[in-house]
């Protein structure tokens, strides 16, 4: 089991390894497609930024509203600003939060502590850090400590009652061949994995 801090040196190696294909990203075509039905790199990286800035908000509060999740137009200008200070928010929120702190989490409708909103926040960065790798021509995958815990959370996602409607596509069967891909597949990717 990762203690608290262990996990948030994790969420920064994430968020880092995440940041380095959002640079990329804003260099090319933001048109392009990715693994998230209907968005193209523009919408999946606005969700990225906005995903930031609502749980770092929760943490900080103890709740945010829907409407503090939703991500500014992603532009090749002002982009990669907008994803470094949404960074820089969401790592001072879990740096000053307690592991133990009750935080609501509104697009799921849970009360958890905040060690399990630093868990969710550590699968969204790297699941969104391989769909745009993946939009990219590029693989990634993150260690095998930090996809254990990605699929492990995957489960829990996957077997809520009604699936994951609005927050992830619907889960796929587990292959059993791969832990990464597994996690991919239950979080709604067909996911055809390469060792990055």
């Amino acid at each position: 089991m990762l203690t608290y801090s262990e996990m948030r040196t994790f969420h920064d190696d994430a968020l880092a390894d995440a940041g380095r294909f959002v640079e990329r990203a804003a260099q090319g075509d933001l048109s392009l497609a990715t693994p998230c039905d209907g968005w193209d790199l523009a919408d999946l990286l606005s969700h990225m930024i906005g995903q930031n800035n609502g749980f770092a908000a929760a943490v900080a509060a103890g709740d945010a509203e829907a409407p503090a999740y939703a991500g500014p137009e992603f532009t090749a200008a002002d982009g990669v600003r907008e994803w470094a200070a949404s960074v820089a928010a969401l790592r001072s929120a879990f740096g000053q939060a307690d592991a133990d702190r009750t935080v609501h989490l509104a697009e799921f409708d849970v009360d958890v502590p905040a060690a399990d909103a630093l868990a969710m926040q550590l699968l969204d960065t790297v699941v969104h850090a391989w769909d745009v790798a993946t939009a990219l021509g590029d693989a990634y995958r993150p260690n095998e400590t930090v996809t254990r815990l990605v699929l492990d959370y995957a489960r829990k996602i996957a077997s809520r009652p009604g699936g994951s409607p609005g927050v992830f596509a619907g889960a796929l069967p587990e292959t059993g061949t791969d832990p990464w891909s597994d996690a991919l597949r239950l979080l709604g990717r067909d996911a055809q994995v390469v060792e990055a």
